[in-house]
């Protein structure tokens, strides 16, 4: 049979009318799902008969979908990082800082004047200050922190040690590996019992456990008491000795045995000679009862230690207000990743429309004779319009696919967190389905208004 003969039986089939007044609705009905059935077959035959060009049309609808579901997956991946970072900081806290002034710092390193003792930093005063004259505080953490080699045997190593109170892991979300953290007793005691940090554990201790045995720091000896987990530090921030927050090699004793063993003066050499820093205070963690009061209870201590310190020598971060700002600046990311993404799926669909449109001219013969034959305007419209959202959702459906497993490939080779959330995939194909219709109309109208007798008579 040939191609004329199909074209003629198909548009029969559609067009043949019901012969039965006691059966109209039920054969109308189905006539109408027959005549709907018919059309998608048609128009799966269009695109099969046509297999390269309708590969290279669903290309931009595969590449397009993909790129957003992909996209979105690693914004939404550095959007977690940045707040659980935040968050690990603590929701209720308020960090102070010591920061060495803009003007010490520079007049220290090109080495003017005479070595001197630089005094700077917070002070237990400060926050004696703010605990009493601030209401809504539930507890105010202190911390000193001195870079010291640690000993053991012929092991070395240089680390912050940190001097802190008992509820200092609590306030930042740290978790011991095993042992315990230390206790007020021997805070109270200066004692000298000390907790290490993952790294250092594995450093100092390559083969035996290290709980229950001792490190040097200068001449002291510190029982190991506790080890924390690898995954227990936040990223975020510098501290005054030089590390980061998040310093693996950090290692723990009580604030009282850090005071009276290594005093608030510290001495360094320079090109200039000796430098002394004498700081009270590196960091302290302010508990807030509620967190609806942390932003303000943060201006206020702002304001507090800008009336007790001539120069600018602390820094204040307050986590709610910086996981706030994370969860705009992700959103904005987010919306700045769909609409690039967009723009591949916007491509995808004016290759759609451009196929489409060549196929109606192909095939104006095709729709003469189905017009003269009896199918109407609506099965016109319904044919090409049929075959653009299938080339469509053929091209979404298999984007999804790619937009899903893009995310698990970049996480396994570059170890970035990629989180694909269900409403991506469901967006993404949804919206590959609407381009096959907003791009389908203009081509499907134009081949329902052609003159049957023009379409005839093309060759």
């Amino acid at each position: 049979m040939s191609d004329v003969s199909k074209v003629s039986g198909d548009a029969a089939a559609l067009s043949t009318p019901s012969m039965s007044k006691n059966n109209v609705v039920r054969t109308t009905s189905g006539f109408t799902a027959t005549r709907f059935k018919k059309i998608t077959q048609v128009g799966i035959k269009s695109i099969y008969s046509h297999g390269l060009r309708s590969l290279l049309t669903v290309l931009g609808i595969v590449i397009g979908v993909a790129a957003v579901i992909a996209m979105l997956a690693v914004s939404e991946g550095a959007s977690f990082e940045a707040q659980r970072q935040f968050r690990d900081l603590g929701a209720s806290n308020i960090l102070l800082k010591s920061v060495k002034p803009a003007e010490v710092e520079q007049s220290s390193s090109q080495g003017f004047g005479p070595p001197q003792a630089i005094i700077y930093g917070l002070t237990l005063a400060d926050i004696t200050t703010i605990r009493d004259s601030i209401p809504g505080i539930n507890n105010v953490i202190p911390s000193r922190i001195v870079k010291k080699n640690l000993w053991n045997g012929g092991y070395q190593m240089n680390s912050d040690v940190v001097g802190t109170a008992v509820d200092y892991p609590v306030s930042r979300n740290y978790n011991l590996r095993a042992g315990r953290f230390f206790s007020e007793s021997e805070v109270r005691d200066h004692a000298n019992v000390i907790v290490l940090s993952d790294e250092v554990a594995r450093g100092l201790f390559p083969i035996d456990n290290p709980l229950g045995q001792s490190v040097r720091i200068d001449s002291d000896y510190y029982n190991i008491v506790g080890i924390m987990e690898a995954e227990g530090y936040s990223n975020l921030g510098q501290n005054q000795a030089g590390s980061s927050n998040a310093a693996p090699s950090r290692v723990f004793i009580p604030f009282t045995s850090s005071k009276s063993r290594f005093g608030e003066t510290t001495t360094r050499q320079t090109a200039g000679g000796t430098e002394s820093e004498t700081v009270e205070l590196h960091e302290a963690i302010i508990q807030v009862d509620s967190q609806d009061q942390v932003i303000q209870v943060g201006e206020v201590i702002d304001s507090i230690l800008a009336r007790r310190h001539k120069d600018i020598d602390y820094a204040i971060e307050v986590p709610l207000a910086l996981l706030r700002q994370a969860e705009e600046s992700a959103l904005r990311d987010q919306i700045v990743a769909g609409a690039i993404a967009g723009i591949s799926l916007l491509v995808g669909g004016i290759g759609i429309m451009n196929i489409m449109l060549a196929s109606v001219t192909e095939r104006t013969r095709e729709i003469g004779i189905r017009r003269a034959l009896g199918a109407k305007k609506r099965d016109i419209i319904l044919q090409f319009l049929i075959e653009a959202v299938i080339l469509s959702g053929v091209g979404g459906l298999i984007g999804v696919l790619l937009g899903v497993i893009i995310p698990f490939i970049i996480s396994a080779i570059w170890g970035m967190t990629t989180i694909v959330t269900p409403l991506a995939p469901i967006l993404a194909f949804t919206i590959s389905g609407l381009i096959g219709v907003v791009f389908g109309i203009y081509p499907s109208m134009r081949a329902a208004d052609m003159d049957p007798v023009e379409a005839l008579r093309h060759e």
